[in-house]
């Protein structure tokens, strides 16, 4: 009654629990398919994925098929399933992240890919099967044989235990959870208990117990430390899960930290690049004042009233300033060299033009502001 129980404990729990990580496992897939983690939580749903698969093939064999508890295919499975459990343990312990050095065991089996780990432990479940093969068809099928079985497992159970212990409360301790030390230990004294519990005979624990306690106390440790087993890899995955999106904020933080600098940087170019425009604008505002002063002294000439002879003597220097010089001109006018000078000076005071080439702005100017008309000699 209580193998039964304990069958059909395991067989809905494990099952649903595999079913719910697997969920998880495919979700995180789809984010980060490379990261060791989420491998990490395949093997883990995988390993008790097998107790209840385990549980369920017991069931079905002692219901169905009316195989007795104690039969050496029921053990044989049993050893077959706790191995197989014990391996997809071993591939999910090397995706505990943590910061300290690796186990013994766990470093021998990071040296090796999957499919040779697999083969290590296929010649294992072989020697296995050859055991369970001799043990079913010899005439003396007793106990001792069914004890035999379970050896071949208890040493792997055990080391397994152990590397497991070490490699979660090393995990723990690096998130700052060293107060999980205590179920992590609890966890391994119910697994060396459990294998003990296998290989006492039943004869010799009832000296001590009574064989229904025996019997409780086996069922109770077994289901014990499965839960205890799913319940911390669940708070390791799930501080993981926290872990990593701590990490990914951290991330995006230095992002925009590296997109702040930039977009710092930028903007001072910016300040550097509109400085040298407002100095170029400064430069062209300058200039601009300037021409507009210059215009208006020109608007202001252009307005200036001269006289007659002033336009008389500005027209012929617009007729043949450019062939004749200021004598010759004077002479076709019939005046001094001196009194066409002293009108071309006071003109040049009149129309505010100093400096070199004031012929030229003369000549220009007379024809702008069409006093050829009053020129009284030809250059022909």
């Amino acid at each position: 009654m209580l193998a039964t129980i304990s069958y059909y404990t395991t067989a809905i729990v494990c099952c649903i629990a595999a079913f719910v990580i697997q969920r998880i496992y495919l979700k995180e897939k789809a984010k980060n398919a490379t990261s060791i983690s989420v491998q990490g939580i395949k093997w883990f749903a995988l390993a008790i994925f097998s107790w209840g698969l385990g549980a369920f093939i017991n069931i079905t064999l002692t219901h169905f098929f009316e195989v007795p508890h104690q039969s050496t295919l029921i053990i044989s499975l049993g050893v077959f399933f706790s191995l197989l459990n014990s391996l997809f343990i071993l591939m999910s312990i090397p995706s505990i992240e943590h910061s300290g050095k690796r186990n013994l065991v766990i470093r021998i089996i990071e040296r090796f890919t999957n499919k040779e780990v697999f083969i290590i432990f296929g010649v294992i479940l072989l020697m296995i099967s050859s055991v369970f093969l001799i043990s079913f068809y010899s005439n003396n099928q007793s106990n001792t044989n069914s004890n035999v079985i379970w050896l071949i497992d208890i040493p792997i159970s055990l080391v397994v235990a152990i590397a497991l212990l070490q490699e979660l409360n090393k995990a723990f301790k690096n998130r700052g959870m060293r107060f999980m030390y205590l179920p992590t230990f609890a966890l391994f004294l119910l697994i060396v208990v459990a294998v003990t519990h296998r290989i006492i005979p039943i004869k010799q624990a009832t000296i001590w117990l009574s064989e229904n306690t025996w019997n409780l106390l086996g069922v109770i440790t077994g289901l014990s430390f499965k839960f205890l087993f799913i319940l911390l890899f669940t708070i390791l995955l799930y501080s993981w899960k926290l872990l990593a999106e701590k990490e990914e904020q951290q991330s995006e933080f230095l992002k925009i930290k590296a997109s702040k600098t930039t977009l710092e940087k930028d903007k001072e170019s910016l300040l550097i690049a509109n400085e040298s425009h407002l100095d170029t604008i400064k430069h062209l505002k300058l200039e601009l004042s300037q021409q507009k002063k210059k215009y208006k002294k020109l608007k202001e000439s252009s307005v200036v009233e001269l006289s007659e002879r002033q336009k008389e003597v500005l027209a012929n220097l617009g007729v043949c300033g450019t062939k004749k010089s200021y004598t010759e001109i004077a002479e076709e006018m019939h005046i001094s060299v001196d009194g066409f000078q002293a009108h071309i000076y006071q003109i040049k005071k009149a129309l505010n033009i100093s400096g070199t080439g004031g012929k030229e702005q003369l000549i220009q100017y007379a024809k702008d502001n069409n006093l050829l008309s009053f020129a009284t000699i030809s250059c022909d």
